[in-house]
């Protein structure tokens, strides 16, 4: 199977990641709750991927990176935790799911919002778009760093900056921009950022991370059994115990450090290198084909992340994916839970088919799936 759906989820994991995995199951004693040696290690090895993930965001407080299940979760613990009856809400055009219906939720609850409109290659119109969404309640800007369906990268540091600029709260989710782009902490206006770990991260599912870098915390989305103070029935204040109470997904939180340290070591900018190279190769060669419908200029590293969709007229990008199947390529169609993204496009009622490569796929890889494009 080549395998080209690594926005979903990247596969194959490392072999180092997959050992790491393995091993940590190995000891699978409670972190933070006993005091035997069992018990230390795992505690230890938790601090050792807090201590990978501060040093791979540049962020210098390792007590404010919060494991979670997934970047969804990261997602919901700053939005209800952070909003309040009369609070007003700004998001982008591109938003996945997991931020619009949490949101939704939330407006049942008095919380409004406003869609920043995004310009594709156009970083000051995309902006002054999120400016002119900004009123008197503004309480928190929350947009995606790169679209999971059109690849479209914006401009966060500017965004945060202007965030700031009004006295509001800056959020992205970074679950596709993590390992593929660059991410300096120290050094921006973010305040909370979202993220999962198993995508360009390469660990595990059922990783995810939100890394409080402001000095605004969030109120607790869940509480329970942290290992500490036990006598008290208050959730404690101190990070990261407050946002992580039951048992750890340790095994998890160890693989993720491994994938940490793969893209550490292969370089983000090679990946990222790679990757693009990939895309651009299969943008040419899909714009001579006269069925196929795309959306976008050709993507570049500045405006875009190495993700592409695309239709082919006449047919349902589902059936598209499902004969890509029967061929030995693995796509993900449909609407991708983005269906802002979509109506952005005018492809709500067909979908796309997407196209992910990961550093794994290789140029015979997308040289396979354009052959197989055409004789569809």
């Amino acid at each position: 199977m080549i395998y080209l759906d690594n926005s979903a989820t990247t596969y194959p994991k490392p072999l180092k990641v997959r050992q790491a995995v393995a091993n940590a199951m190995q000891m699978s004693a409670n972190p933070g709750r006993s005091g035997h040696d069992f018990s230390i290690k795992a505690s230890e090895e938790i601090f050792k991927t807090r201590s990978t993930a501060a040093k791979f965001f540049n962020f210098s407080k390792e007590e404010n990176i919060i494991f979670t299940l997934n970047c969804t979760t990261a997602i919901n613990i700053v939005l209800k935790g952070i909003l309040k009856n009369g609070d007003h809400v700004v998001v982008s055009s591109l938003e996945h799911n997991a931020v619009m219906r949490p949101l939704e939720k939330l407006t049942q609850k008095g919380v409004s919002y406003t869609v920043a409109e995004v310009f594709p290659c156009d970083n000051d119109k995309t902006v002054n778009s999120f400016r002119n969404a900004i009123n008197g309640k503004t309480k928190l800007i929350i947009c995606t760093h790169a679209s999971n369906v059109w690849g479209i990268k914006l401009p966060i540091e500017r965004i945060s900056a202007l965030a700031h600029e009004y006295g509001v709260l800056f959020a992205t989710d970074t679950a596709q921009s993590a390992g593929v782009i660059p991410i300096d902490l120290d050094n921006t206006n973010i305040d909370f950022l979202c993220t999962a770990g198993h995508k360009g991260l390469y660990g595990p599912m059922g990783t995810g991370m939100l890394i409080i870098s402001g000095n605004t915390i969030p109120d607790t989305l869940i509480e329970g059994g942290t290992g500490t103070n036990s006598i008290s029935f208050q959730q404690p204040d101190e990070l990261p115990e407050r946002f992580e109470s039951g048992t750890p997904n340790y095994s998890g939180i160890v693989g993720l450090r491994a994938g940490m340290e793969f893209v550490t070591n292969k370089k983000i900018e090679n990946i990222s290198k790679h990757e693009f190279m990939l895309i651009k190769h299969l943008y040419k060669a899909l714009a001579k084909i006269p069925k196929v419908k795309l959306y976008l200029p050709e993507p570049d590293e500045k405006y875009f992340v190495p993700i592409l969709s695309f239709n082919i007229d006449g047919l349902d990008s589902e059936n598209v994916s499902s004969f890509l199947n029967k061929n030995g390529i693995a796509v993900r169609a449909g609407l991708h839970c983005s269906p802002m993204a979509h109506k952005m496009m005018n492809t709500l009622e067909t979908g796309a088919v997407r196209v992910s490569p990961s550093v794994f796929t290789k140029l015979s890889d997308i040289d396979y799936f354009i052959h197989t494009i055409k004789k569809l």
